[in-house]
């Protein structure tokens, strides 16, 4: 046995057969390195994955070069794909964008808002950079699980927020949002809000104490 040019691969050239270990790997790369394998000749490829979005991406890709694919489920949500060499079809455009997979929102960050404004100084530079700060937040891998707003912050899911739109996508992608009710009732602003739901201290604190990781810009 010896080790092939591809990363995280054993290679039999007797055989030309390949295993490929792609547990850990974002997409697109198990089925980047698939494609690198076939072309490289192999007749057998094994691939093992960690996640359903990567076993459905590598099979589409297999079949789409007419290869055979057999799937089996191992322990811990690990998948074994074996691929058997198709016809000749190694010259067909190839988009990595078409195997990305979507990004879940990071279980253990959460960022809480608490405040109408980001740093000292300037009180309307601050709510610039906060409605900026919080748009960027979609941009920053991976996504929180949760954002807390309590305090002046609550202002940022109402009416007027140039936030909006950017939080609204947030919690389409699966990002919880959580604002203090009793913050919302002192600025009279409960009829106002736009995204997220009304939430209390007991919640918020939770969120907070279970977090591996809180975040925030002020």
């Amino acid at each position: 046995m010896s080790q092939s040019l591809i990363t995280g691969t054993v290679q039999d050239y007797h055989m030309n057969i390949v295993t490929l270990d792609c547990r850990g790997l974002a997409c697109p790369q198990p089925v980047i390195q698939t494609k690198e394998a076939l072309e490289q000749g192999a007749e057998r490829i094994k691939v093992l994955v960690d996640n359903e979005a990567s076993k459905d991406n590598i099979t589409r890709f297999a079949r789409s070069r007419s290869c055979a694919v057999e799937v089996h489920t191992l322990e811990q949500g690990c998948f074994q794909l074996i691929l058997s060499a198709g016809g000749s079809s190694t010259a067909q455009s190839f988009d990595p964008a078409d195997y990305t997979c979507p990004v879940s929102p990071g279980k253990g960050l959460v960022y809480v808002i608490s405040s109408d404004s980001m740093g000292r100084g300037s009180d309307e530079l601050g709510w610039a950079l906060l409605q900026t700060y919080l748009r960027t937040i979609a941009e920053v891998k991976p996504l929180p699980a949760k954002i807390l707003f309590y305090n002046g912050g609550v202002k940022l899911v109402t009416e007027g927020s140039g936030a909006l739109d950017a939080l609204q996508q947030l919690q389409a992608d699966g990002v919880e949002i959580l604002v203090c009710g009793t913050c919302l009732d002192f600025f009279q602003l409960k009829s106002a809000i736009q995204v997220g739901h009304i939430s209390n201290m007991y919640e918020i604190m939770t969120a907070m104490s279970e977090a591996d990781k809180v975040v925030s810009p002020l």
